[in-house]
């Protein structure tokens, strides 16, 4: 097999890879995103602890379902996956800063999700140059 054929199939594995991992991504975003949409009681209670006031529950879980569904379009899912680590940076924050819980969760998010960033940063490029 020469190197060319196996470069190929290298970068196909890699971009499979990095698609599943997006695709599960995006379903772990919408869930929790829908359960802040929808009222789950954990989560009023939780947004109500953060004393910031229900209309932030909104607001995140408008973006985390926004920034799923990014994760599956090929030009905003760098895009996407940059504007979630943002938001998963103010969970991690928020959850030892105010809430005084682990930061586990939302850290493990922003990892992927930055490594998704990452790895689409050329999408990015892409949009920015279409900006101009």
């Amino acid at each position: 097999m020469s190197t060319t054929v196996s470069t190929r199939r290298t970068v196909r594995l890699g971009t499979v890879v990095l698609w599943a991992v997006q695709v599960v991504m995006a379903a772990m975003f919408v869930g929790a995103g829908l359960q802040k949409l929808s009222g789950n009681q954990l989560m009023v209670d939780m947004f109500a602890d953060v004393g910031a006031g229900q209309w932030l529950r909104y607001l995140v879980g408008a973006l985390e379902v926004a920034g799923a569904l990014g994760l599956l379009v090929p030009r905003l899912c760098g895009l996407a996956a940059t504007g979630l680590v943002a938001l998963m940076v103010g969970a991690t924050i928020t959850n030892v800063a105010v809430l005084g819980a682990s930061p586990a969760i939302p850290l493990s998010y922003l990892l992927v999700a930055a490594a998704i960033a990452w790895f689409r940063r050329s999408s990015v490029r892409q949009l920015a140059r279409g900006l101009h």
